[in-house]
């Protein structure tokens, strides 16, 4: 659950201040599954995504200095949440099996009928 305002003409009355609540889904994409047949330490992604989101939770996003300047749009908050997953692969936060990673996406759904993905390969 946020806060935030999208201060600009294309996003009509989402200019104003309002909530919203969102279920984010990631998922990790590798070519083959690992020793353990899996695709990656779900615990440890759960830790991440955790860790990343507790900060944004019942916050105005539009206060938040990182944020300062930015249309917090859905497909915004998608892609810092990639951000944070793919550093966390990359820096071996996700254990071992992060490295492996071919890819990441992230999908936040505001309704059953409402929602954006942000997907990126990992180098």
């Amino acid at each position: 659950m946020i806060a935030h305002s999208l201060p600009d003409p294309f996003f009509g009355p989402a200019q104003g201040l309002h909530g919203a609540t969102f279920v984010v889904d990631v998922a990790f994409l590798r070519e083959t599954l690992t020793a353990k047949n899996v695709v990656v330490d779900i615990g440890a992604a759960l830790d991440v995504l955790n860790k990343t989101l507790k900060p944004l939770a019942y916050q105005n996003l539009d206060t938040l200095p990182a944020f300062a300047g930015q249309l917090t749009t859905t497909e915004f908050l998608a892609r810092y949440i990639f951000d944070a997953m793919a550093a966390a692969a990359r820096d071996g936060a996700l254990g071992e099996d992060g490295h492996g990673l071919s890819a990441i996406r992230v999908t936040l759904h505001e309704t059953d009928l409402a929602r954006a993905s942000f997907e990126a390969g990992l180098d």
